[in-house]
């Protein structure tokens, strides 16, 4: 099964960089708390009567994040005893597990890399510390596209040094992917006219030619990019070479995967390329009858979340226990042993 093939791989890997002599990231068996503080809000039932109130954390208006949020909070508001849910706009993976942090948001989406990094306060989480949050459900997986104007010559990264580029809104899950991905085709992130754009404003800008290329994580098919093709002519770029030093260095988060031909006006054959999950978490504290009835309001409606999005169709009982870079909250664990399909 996928979760015991992660943790295992993560513990050949942090092996492997002890024995180099480099500090390994903390293995993803508990999800740690910030040494000797407590958590900025604890969250409690809500007394009778009161109602729970519940921020997700989503992402911008062009991905998969803002409008699979908001789908969410409706089901959880109408669905859920006593609950009333809201989609909070964000900038993404990053905003939204340092808003689980701060305790202004207690549901987050965020890509299974970005979650890793918040739990063991790596990149974009060195200055704020470990993230006290746990894994509920493994929601679908995005693919990392790499997407060029056709009429730049770009065919590869390494095509990119010297151009300008959008990697990302600053401190996003996608900074941090196209990062890796630029040192791994033999780049480094200054060889390249870094802009720090979004995946709307990446694509208002490649239509005004102001950049040749752009990283974007995101479930398919991406508004945004829907919309980009539909006047631009553009080409997504294969990355599978680099899928394998992407993997030696950070682990099994990253896996191969492909843009299906069709997906997107323009792009008849399959793209190979990497992917990743795509989580939903909570804080480590949310008390367990919140999860589970979270846990119990989705799943007793899944045919409703499937209608949310093309990506949410992918999600299933089976499907949201495999292949979380972090630990389950105690509470979901045991509404999917319950329902029968988590194993151990």
């Amino acid at each position: 099964m996928l979760k015991r093939t992660l943790v295992i791989l993560w513990s050949i890997m942090a092996l492997a960089l002890a024995a180099c002599g480099q500090s390994a990231p903390a293995t993803p068996t508990a999800a740690p708390s910030p040494a000797g503080e407590q958590p900025a809000t604890t969250p409690a039932a809500a007394p009778s009567g009161e109602k729970i109130r519940l921020i997700i954390g989503t992402g911008g208006t062009g991905g998969v994040f803002f409008p699979y949020g908001g789908g969410l909070a409706r089901i959880l508001t109408e669905k859920m005893p006593n609950t009333e849910a809201t989609a909070q706009e964000t900038g993404g993976s990053v905003d939204n597990m340092k808003l689980l942090q701060s305790g202004e948001a207690q549901i987050g989406f965020t890509t299974a890399d970005s979650a890793y990094d918040g739990i063991n306060g790596l990149a974009a989480y060195q200055a704020t510390g470990p993230v006290p949050a746990t894994s509920i459900a493994v929601l679908y997986q995005s693919f990392i596209h790499v997407v060029a104007r056709a009429d730049s010559g770009i065919t590869s990264i390494a095509d990119m040094k010297g151009r300008p580029v959008s990697i990302g809104s600053a401190g996003s899950s996608t900074e941090t992917a196209a990062i890796r991905l630029l040192e791994a085709a033999g780049l480094k992130p200054e060889d390249v006219i870094r802009e720090n754009l979004g995946v709307a404003d990446s694509v208002a800008a490649m239509k005004d030619k102001k950049i040749d290329a752009f990283f974007w994580i995101g479930g398919l098919p991406t508004a945004a990019v829907t919309d980009l093709v539909t006047t631009e002519s553009v080409v997504f770029i294969d990355t599978s070479a680099l899928l394998k030093p992407m993997i030696d260095k950070y682990g099994p988060i990253y896996t191969a995967t492909v843009l299906p031909g069709g997906t997107y006006k323009g792009t008849d054959q399959d793209v190979p390329g990497i992917g990743v999950a795509n989580l939903l978490v909570v804080r480590e504290d949310m008390p367990a009858d919140q999860v589970k009835g979270i846990l119990t309001t989705i799943f007793d409606n899944l045919e409703e979340v499937h209608q949310i999005h093309p990506a949410a169709r992918t999600l299933s009982l089976e499907s949201a226990v495999d292949g979380s870079s972090i630990p389950f909250h105690p509470a979901a664990i045991e509404f999917y042993k319950e329902r029968g399909v988590w194993k151990e």
